[in-house]
């Protein structure tokens, strides 16, 4: 493609017969989608800080109860992937509706769940509806805003994707110190009201997109449904490997080989499968633009990092250092107030500054972070935990909204819902893989620095001889007699020792994190310029 074509395409992505506002405010319209977005990411790390209520709650285990994640983020993955196709056939607005019911019956299903089971099932469902809506609502924005615009527009609906993962924990830990963790589901019902009524009155069906859905509807509907199936089964084969690889001893389980072979299989079939079909239910022709294919990675990258470390944080503190849920939501509520501040800069930036190098300054923010991380220690504060998380939450905006702008330059206008689908995908696919990821580290690293330090805590060590001989007379001072003292002694090793491995383990999750955001500096290099004035064709 030429830089000629790449520009046409990019200016000629917007006109009025495209546009969702009709006669209202198109920054209104932006609102109106971001509530729904706000609800369905908030959902994605909400139930984080409750997993230990809910597992006690439901009588399973802390890692049973991670299903209650996971399951939502495949089954978003999954309608992600097929919902640019679906919006088409269905028609944006109509789809959009659909989902966003479809996710309100689901949450107020998920709050009388009555044991895992149930819970997984209805998570499931909510995954499926809360799945279609982020690629109408991003595709609503890129039509009904000029390229120019797109950065502000991509602002507001930002400040609800990345906002809601930080304040998530906060609002999930209060509701469930404060009531129960069946209302961190509830709490969405409502919500999902307001936006069916705000969407149903203010937001239209694009004449333009009435006319491609026509088009394609007079053709004959062709569903791709070995398409589709080879998605199903490629993402949820690949999120089972993900979750239960680590309790089944990875590549040591046959059910592991199984279903490792079948996500490959089922993948890489995709590929050819779709480059062959005329209408494919997933655009791969996408991943090959060079333009494309860096955004998905790089947000392949933030969604790792996001979405890994509001689940491994509120953990970090609960079951460390014995956090509250509220008090370790609160932990991650600073950056919520960092990320709006600078939303609308950035989103300003984004018209006047070129993609890459924002994208590569927040890279370098959120590797920052990761790395404050590592000097994790038994005496860390409040504001440590806290002030990690500013970090990382300035260098959000700057990886969210230009890797957004970015993605849609030379797609032509009838691959926005196509794009939109694979770029959540990345977002879903790679928290989820970012999540997986950072458990599995924590429990292998953890098995190895307890091998190392359980070395130096043999009786016949002359340093644990003294430890104990100064905790022991310790003890005898607090009032204990020798024998009781001794034995407290010996405990207070042992506690001690379990917390430094435990240390240790998180802190090779934080260096891995580190690592992933250095990657995506490369990648963002890679980013070709945009035109960043050029006037929309047809306004």
């Amino acid at each position: 493609m030429t830089d000629s074509t790449q520009d046409g395409a990019s200016t000629g992505a917007w006109s009025p017969e495209r546009s969702a506002a009709g006669g209202h405010n198109p920054y209104l319209i932006a609102f109106v989608v971001s509530i729904a977005t706000f609800m369905e990411v908030l959902d994605t790390t909400i139930a984080n800080v409750a997993l230990r209520h809910i597992a006690g709650g439901l009588a399973v285990g802390i890692d049973e109860s991670t299903y209650v994640i996971t399951s939502y983020l495949v089954a978003n993955a999954i309608v992600l992937s097929i919902s640019g196709w679906l919006s088409t056939v269905i028609g944006r607005k109509r789809f959009y509706m659909f989902c966003v019911a479809t996710f309100s019956v689901a949450s107020l299903l998920c709050g009388f769940a009555w044991n895992l089971q149930a819970l997984v099932l209805f998570r499931i469902l909510q995954g499926l509806g809360g799945g279609g809506m982020a690629t109408s609502e991003q595709a609503i924005l890129a039509d009904s805003f000029p390229p120019q615009k797109r950065g502000q527009a991509f602002a507001i609906y930002g400040v609800a994707v990345v906002v809601a993962p930080v304040v998530g924990p906060t609002l999930g830990g209060w509701i469930t110190d404060t009531y129960s963790w069946h209302w961190v589901f509830l709490i969405n019902v409502p919500m999902g009201l307001l936006s069916l009524f705000l969407v149903g009155t203010l937001v239209k069906e694009p004449s333009g997109a009435e006319e491609e859905r026509a088009k394609l509807l007079a053709k004959g509907l062709r569903v791709d449904y070995i398409g589709f199936a080879l998605v199903a089964i490629g993402l949820g084969s690949l999120e089972f490997v993900l979750d239960e690889g680590q309790r089944n001893d990875w590549f040591g389980s046959n059910m592991i080989v199984l279903f490792a072979v079948l996500a490959a299989a089922s993948l890489l079939a995709l590929i050819p499968w779709e480059l062959t079909r005329e209408d494919p239910i997933v655009d791969i022709r996408l991943l090959g633009r060079r333009q494309f294919a860096a955004c998905f990675l790089v947000m392949l990258g933030t969604g790792a990092v996001l979405i890994s470390t509001t689940q491994i944080l509120p953990q970090l503190l609960q079951t460390e250092l014995n956090y509250t849920a509220m008090l370790a939501g609160l932990a991650l509520s600073p950056g919520g107030i960092a990320t709006l501040l600078l939303m609308p800069v950035v989103g300003r930036l984004v018209s006047t500054v070129q993609p890459k190098y924002l994208i590569m300054f927040g890279a370098a923010v959120v590797a920052f972070s990761m790395w404050h991380l590592t000097g994790l220690n038994g005496d860390i504060t409040y504001g440590y935990a806290a002030l990690a998380r500013i970090f990382l939450a300035i260098g959000l905006p700057f990886l969210f909204l230009p890797v957004t702008t970015a993605s849609y330059d030379g797609v032509p206008p009838d691959k926005t819902n196509q794009a939109s689908a694979l770029i959540n995908v990345a977002r879903n696919i790679g928290g989820s893989m970012g999540v997986a990821l950072a458990q599995t580290i924590l429990a292998q690293r953890q098995q190895f620095h307890q091998s190392r330090l359980i070395e130096h805590a043999a009786p016949s060590d002359l340093g644990y001889q003294l430890t104990i001989e100064a905790v022991t007379r310790y003890f005898q001072a607090q009032g204990s007699n020798a024998s009781d003292a001794a034995s407290q002694a010996v405990a207070w090793v042992g506690r001690t020792l379990q917390q430094q491995v435990d240390f240790l383990a998180y802190i090779d999750v934080f260096w891995t994190l580190a690592i992933i955001a250095v990657l995506m500096i490369p990648i963002a290099a890679v980013l070709r310029p945009i035109n960043l004035g050029a006037p929309a064709r047809g306004h």
